[in-house]
């Protein structure tokens, strides 16, 4: 039992930091490429579409909870910080679990990161494709659903065209986009008559293959190989992409808050606490647990420690800056969005792209829905070098096959057969799933993360107090202590479904750790032929 807890020693880490080699990863990232890839990872769905949700839960409170989900990502932020200084490899928080807590405990986080990672960019791709649907429909181009969606997903889409149909026809007084139009659309769409359903499937119009009809989100399949092809090429060519989309993204954001603070009506933000927080510090808390997606991706940034030219200073300024920036600009978007639409009335499925449209402002929620691609565009680009990233330290490490997920292109010097793997398989689980529950696993993933790295800095400060900490997380333990509530608390409001779904992913993730990776780990061979060696 013992050996399930080895530690990888600090001096082994600190050593493969300094190493290099055409089969080692390529220090090029400068502090402005790691803020702008921190930022790429958070600036996406969650300020463009998940805002509309939040606010039915928090109201005009959306900025606090905004607030809320923030503070929880900085606590955590200042204790990635002094890991990403202390210990500069790829594998983020991986990587500390193994230095502090152990082998078990490593491989538990590691695993764990595949939800936020993989899955995560499976969703954003799914994300992507809808929003691209929309661009081209602003040129009247049509794209095929059973090309745009996977084959549940088209057909509810299909329904619910049908179901607008009926809506016009039966219940023309009511606005679309509103929460009354939304709850009686819903109940149509959960009881259709045999001839809706034989009408939406007409509206589907999918080829029937082996008596079976067929979908596939295309566009999904094919920007998750674009990018995966990018990463592959090289993390100085992947950076500079992403920068581009980066400043592509917050100039519309700030579009959005200096043209949307025209139309605010301060009234909306209510007159007392209980007109801005209709349902409380409960309703404002469970926003933050639905909205902290908006924010998942920030620890990335720790993921190219191995790749950064000064990872002592850059990656503690990378990590704070992004957050910071991404913070602002959030609560920004909260309160315009919410001073330009009574809270009740704020659309669902398009928030912002809704309340410029009511304005008639085609041209704003056009250049939104151009935002929204850049903007899911750079998530999925650093998510997947996230994972491919956290697949190549614990390969390295013996834990996967090394020889295909730590292999570094000689020219490229990227691990290319596992981005190439990674990409693909998040590529085609957002071309033929529907993903809803998927994305919700991604944040119960993401928390636990960072509660296990909030509790490794607390143990390190009493088992190595006097290693050189380039970086310090101030005031250990409380801020270490906050972050472990503030996630913590974040988990519990997640519900217990994803607690089910989070505890069947890392039984999956023993039984692999139990057959392959205990036979394989480099930390245990090293410890075992130490013995040997005393003996």
């Amino acid at each position: 039992m013992s050996k399930l807890f080895i530690r990888k020693p600090m001096d082994l880490l600190l050593a493969e930091a300094e190493a290099e080699g055409e089969q080692t990863l390529e220090r090029v990232l400068g502090p402005f490429q790691l803020t702008a890839l921190g930022v790429g990872a958070v600036i996406g769905a969650g300020i463009f579409v998940m805002a509309g949700l939040g606010a039915h839960y928090a109201g005009p409170g959306l900025m606090l909870s905004f607030v809320l989900s923030g503070l929880g990502c900085g606590f955590a932020g200042l204790c990635y910080a002094e890991f990403a200084a202390m210990i500069p490899l790829a594998g983020s928080a991986y990587t500390y679990a193994y230095a502090t807590l152990g082998e078990l405990i490593a491989w538990i986080i590691g695993w764990d990161l595949t939800l936020e990672y993989a899955m995560g960019a499976s969703t954003v791709s799914s994300g992507w494709s809808n929003n691209f649907v929309e661009l081209l429909d602003v040129f009247n181009l049509k794209f095929p659903l059973w090309l745009a969606y996977d084959h549940w997903t088209g057909l509810r889409k299909a329904m619910e065209e049908v179901a607008r149909q009926v809506m016009a026809t039966n219940f023309p007084a009511l606005a679309p986009g509103t929460q009354d139009y939304i709850k009686q659309m819903s109940d149509i769409v959960a009881a259709p008559t045999a001839e809706m359903v034989t009408r939406a499937h007409q509206v589907l119009g999918a080829p029937v293959l082996f008596g079976h009809e067929i979908g596939i989100n295309l566009p999904a399949l094919v920007i998750a190989l674009i990018i995966t092809t990018v990463l592959a090429i090289g993390i100085k060519e992947s950076a500079k992409f992403n920068s581009t989309i980066v400043v592509l993204k917050v100039a519309v954001v700030l579009f959005v808050i200096g043209l949307g603070a025209k139309y605010v009506h301060p009234g909306n933000w209510g007159a007392n606490w209980h007109e801005f927080a209709p349902f409380g510090m409960s309703g404002i808390g469970a926003a933050a647990a639905y909205i902290f997606f908006a924010y998942i991706g920030f620890d990335a940034v720790s993921t190219t420690a191995q790749e950064a030219k000064n990872p002592q200073r850059d990656l503690p300024i990378g990590m704070i800056a992004s957050l910071v920036i991404c913070t602002v600009l959030y609560i920004g978007v909260a309160a315009v969005l919410t001073g330009m639409v009574p809270w009740q009335s704020v659309n669902i499925e398009a928030p912002l792209a809704r309340a410029f449209l009511d304005r008639e402002l085609i041209g704003a929620s056009n250049i939104i829905i151009v935002g929204a691609l850049a903007g899911l565009t750079s998530v999925m680009l650093v998510m997947l070098l996230g994972q491919t990233r956290v697949l190549y330290a614990m390969a390295s490490d013996g834990l996967l096959p090394k020889k295909f997920f730590a292999e570094v292109h000689p020219r490229f010097r990227t691990p290319f057969r596992n981005t190439f793997l990674v990409g693909t398989l998040a590529g085609v689980v957002g071309a033929v799933t529907p993903i809803d529950d998927i994305g919700k696993m991604v944040n119960i993933g993401t928390l636990l993360a960072f509660v296990i790295v909030c509790m490794s800095i607390i143990v390190l400060r009493r088992t190595e107090p006097d290693r050189p900490r380039p970086f310090r997380t101030p005031w250990v333990p409380f801020i270490p202590a906050m972050g472990i509530l503030a996630n913590g608390y974040l988990m519990v409001k997640l519900g217990w479904l994803n607690w089910v779904r989070l505890i069947v992913w890392l039984v999956i993730g023993l039984v692999v750790y139990f057959t392959y990776s205990v036979k394989h780990s480099k930390v245990r061979e090293r410890a075992a032929s130490s013995v040997d060696v005393k003996g």
